[in-house]
């Protein structure tokens, strides 16, 4: 597999470890609520509902991600330019969940932009 590729398994694997630490507080103070109907969420905790935003942040962007990574595979133009892009975007975005959860906001932006220059660059192979 391209790093390309093995940079996509990373990102999803990220999603899905954002997604856990999201849920968990919900499910550890209050585990019958996670088999009820959910109508009434527990009030969260600073921290919590952080790590929630992550996580949602971080499944608006892996599409994206996923889309530039594929078609850059399936194209034949993956090359050393998109996995760097690639490798940029998944390293920013490990950055952007733990800074995210630290509640730094001005560091959490740049983290983002960084990504997203990731993205871009994986764009820039395909024109």
């Amino acid at each position: 597999m391209t790093v390309d590729l093995w940079m996509l398994v990373a990102a999803a694997v990220l999603t899905w470890a954002q997604i856990v630490v999201a849920a968990a507080p919900g499910l550890l103070s209050n585990p019958m609520w996670s088999i009820g109907s959910r109508d009434t969420p527990p009030t969260r905790s600073v921290w919590a509902s952080r790590a929630d935003r992550a996580a949602k942040n971080m499944k608006e962007n892996l599409p994206m991600f996923a889309v530039l990574v594929l078609i850059a595979h399936v194209s034949g133009e993956a090359d050393a330019t998109s996995a760097l892009g690639a490798q940029i975007f998944v390293g920013a975005r490990i950055a952007h969940a733990i800074i995210y959860l630290a509640g730094i906001p001005n560091v959490r932006t740049l983290a983002w932009l960084v990504s997203v220059a990731g993205m871009g660059m994986i764009l820039s192979t395909l024109f």
